[in-house]
Formats: C-alpha cells, sequence, structure tokens
C-alpha cells in the first residue's frame, strides 16, 4: 500500500456528502486499484482525523463494516444523517 494511494483514498471519502455513503469496492476504484478493497479498511482503520468522514464507507452486503471509534458508533453517525437499514 503506498502513500499515495493512502492519500488518494481519504480525498475521496472526504468528498462523500453527509447522507451518502461508497462501499469499500467503490473507494478502491475511484483509487485506481479496484481489487484494493481491503487496504481501504486498513487505511481507515487507522484514520483519527475529524475531517475525514471515514463512517461514510460501508460494506457490498449491507453491513456497516468496522470503524475504528466502534461499529456501533458508526450506526449511529449513519443513522443521524439518515441512513438506516445497515446491519
Amino acid at each position: 500500500m503506498s502513500h499515495t494511494f493512502t492519500q488518494k483514498v481519504l480525498r475521496i471519502i472526504k468528498t462523500i456528502p453527509r447522507g451518502e455513503v461508497l462501499t469499500y469496492k467503490e473507494v478502491a476504484q475511484k483509487a485506481g486499484s479496484s481489487g484494493a478493497y481491503r487496504a481501504v479498511g486498513n487505511i481507515l482503520s487507522k484514520n483519527y482525523y475529524s475531517d475525514i468522514p471515514c463512517h461514510r464507507v460501508v460494506r457490498s452486503d449491507g453491513v456497516a463494516g468496522g470503524y475504528n471509534r466502534g461499529a456501533g458508533r458508526k450506526k449511529i453517525l449513519l443513522a443521524n444523517e439518515g441512513i438506516c437499514g445497515l446491519i
């Protein structure tokens, strides 16, 4: 995982509007490496910058996915933005 890929991922995440989500796979594709969705998750697990809304990245199967501040917190943040129904 390169520093440049990490920067691309974080830039993409910053552009996700409130009330919308992208999947880990979509972020990887937008960053130019469609198979690197696990790397996206790894990058986000280390993000503690509040201006990067990593809670807006979810799994393709309808599961909220992990979050470095707790999966329950992720679901609350998403629900506050009007995104409900994630497992």
